[in-house]
């Protein structure tokens, strides 16, 4: 039996995709075949479908660090043919052939049963980007931060910061949206952002050791100048999840945030994150944290995820980019 993919192959260092038939073989001891339904497009994603090594060693490869779908076949006693199942991080999609193909096979301990009150589509529209707004904002809850401030989410418009954005509006927080986009203040209002801010204009304010208090926590999703800057601008004890670094991987910054407020620094990775903890989010966000994700989801068929992956190395993608196999 054959399956199609969006495959992606390496001659002389140049990268290509396409759609292709690939052969469907047994899972292994202790794995699940999944037939994969959805599929959603993060920024790995992209990473790996144009050929950044430090993603992906080996080429040709199927990329995808999300996939929701049924089992077909299971060499594990924890799922049995029929289950509806999510997988997301690990190493799928990074060196395990991931959701951009029509099936996976996956060790059992990286699945989670699909909670019946969401979709296969919700499921994917929240994907390994909700999941690290899930996990970023449950860090920021935890810390008790002040009702009197915003929230700060930078890289607003991104799968993360949509998600984030959201969240913390249907929680009841103010949010603050921090974008490089100015054409995207109405769609970052209709996420629930009560603010939004012109990254160039933050950054053309100097930066300071210690500026006055003016969020009470932050998602950022940017790190870099931004992360620096913004360290400086949290209310004392307050907390910052970071979870990203389109921009940049340095971090300058003093130690006065930390010694003279007592706030935070939380790094993010809810891809390797235990399989229990994903487990709760996702019963989170088929509970009370359940989001109409919908206008802010656009969904593909594979021969689109060129275009779209352009899209999102670009910086020009809004929301999230849910892949659907029958499309």
């Amino acid at each position: 039996m054959k399956y199609s993919a969006y495959y992606v192959q390496e001659a002389d260092g140049n990268f290509s995709a396409s759609i292709v038939e690939l052969d469907l073989i047994k899972p292994a001891d202790g794995f699940v075949q999944i037939h994969v339904s959805h599929s959603s497009l993060n920024y790995k994603d992209a990473l790996s479908a144009t050929g950044v090594k430090g993603v992906t060693r080996n080429y040709p490869f199927v990329p995808g660090i999300d996939a929701a779908g049924v089992v077909t076949d299971s060499a594990s006693t924890l799922f049995s043919e029929g289950d509806e199942v999510i997988v997301t991080g690990y190493d799928l999609g990074m060196n395990t052939p991931g959701g951009f193909g029509e099936f996976i096979s996956v060790p059992a301990d990286w699945v989670v049963k699909k909670p019946s009150n969401l979709s296969m589509l919700e499921a994917m529209s929240i994907g390994t980007a909700g999941l690290t707004a899930g996990a970023s904002v449950l860090k920021i809850i935890d810390s008790n931060p002040s009702s009197e401030l915003p929230i700060l989410v930078t890289g607003a418009t991104g799968g993360v910061g949509s998600v984030a954005i959201m969240l913390l509006s249907k929680l009841g927080f103010d949010v603050c949206a921090l974008t490089g986009k100015p054409e995207a203040n109405s769609f970052l209002t209709q996420l629930g952002a009560t603010s939004i801010i012109i990254r160039s204009d933050y950054l053309d304010a100097p930066a300071k050791p210690m500026a006055r208090p003016m969020y009470a926590g932050a998602v950022d999703t940017v790190g870099g100048s931004i992360l620096g800057k913004l360290l400086s601008e949290i209310a004392p004890h307050g907390l910052v999840s970071c979870c990203g670094n389109v921009g940049g991987m340095e971090l300058n910054t003093t130690v006065f945030p930390f010694i003279l407020r007592g706030i935070s620094l939380c790094g993010i990775d809810s891809a390797e994150s235990a399989i229990e903890f994903k487990k709760g989010l996702w019963e989170r966000f088929s509970n009370d944290w359940k989001l109409d994700l919908s206008a802010s989801t656009k969904e593909i068929s594979k021969d689109q995820l060129g275009e779209e992956i352009q899209k999102i190395l670009q910086g020009s993608q809004q929301g999230r980019v849910v892949l659907n196999h029958k499309e």
